[in-house]
């Protein structure tokens, strides 16, 4: 997938109101802090964390506790000011900052957060050079990815939107009333592979399938999903609908 020339996607989360769900948005903190604290352990809670996306600073919220200091950027000014009001921690900071030139200096952070943030950004490729650049020599970046090819596309909740051709999914949006421009770009696995090709990559998805309960996930598989999500992985992982890998920086 090759760059886009696509603007910044402001007032995301105007438009999607799960952005303020404290439920929803304190299992993914609860999930992420246990992935990162099985990847590293003691440390984790002296790290210096950024957050690539923090829009209304629920997870950072969560998370800063857990950490010795945690920064959230966002392009959504609302959400950022949303979350400015309404989570201070002496060691919790919001800015609003451009994800593909993070106003932070080189190797500033232990661990950055980018959890489903690529397809939202004009250059997921530049956003991921900037993360890298701002990490530690050995720091690690929580990466999680939602796949083209997952049947049911994540904001809007409709079958196939990310898998048609854009300019259908824009046709889609306004057939159903639901918006008149479908913004985000999904890639494919080998895609995000690509994608992370600087990283070491530590596919964490199928530790969390074996047991979702170690990291408390066990609402990302509601009813039977679980079954169909471990059969998934074994005949077509390729097109499993989303993966959580950890992202280490190593020297090139």
């Amino acid at each position: 997938m090759g760059k886009s020339n696509r603007g910044y996607q402001h007032d995301f989360a105007e438009k999607h109101v799960e952005m303020y769900s404290d439920e929803g948005r304190i299992r993914k903190a609860t999930t992420t802090r246990l992935i990162l604290e099985g990847a590293l352990g003691e440390r984790l809670a002296v790290a210096d964390v950024l957050n690539v996306g923090c829009s209304t600073g629920i997870i950072d919220a969560e998370l800063a506790p857990h950490v010795g200091s945690l920064t959230g950027i966002d392009i959504d000014a609302k959400a950022v000011k949303f979350a400015q009001d309404s989570h201070q921690a002496p060691n919790l900071e919001f800015r609003v900052g451009d994800a593909m030139n993070i106003d932070m200096p080189d190797a500033s952070f232990d661990v950055v957060l980018c959890a489903q943030v690529y397809e939202h950004v004009p250059d997921p490729f530049r956003l991921m050079n900037e993360i890298e650049r701002v990490l530690k020599p050995g720091g690690v970046c929580y990466f999680a990815a939602t796949n083209r090819w997952n049947p049911i596309e994540q904001h809007y909740k409709l079958p196939l939107l990310s898998v048609i051709p854009v300019s259908w999914a824009h046709v889609y949006l306004r057939l159903l009333g639901r918006g008149a421009h479908y913004y985000e770009r999904h890639m494919t696995w080998k895609q995000l592979l690509g994608l992370v090709a600087n990283f070491k990559i530590e596919d964490i998805t199928t530790e969390v399938l074996d047991d979702p309960a170690r990291y408390q996930a066990e609402y990302l598989f509601p009813g039977r999903n679980l079954a169909l999500a471990r059969f998934f992985r074994r005949v077509a992982y390729w097109a499993f609908p989303g993966y959580i890998w950890l992202l280490w920086k190593t020297p090139r």
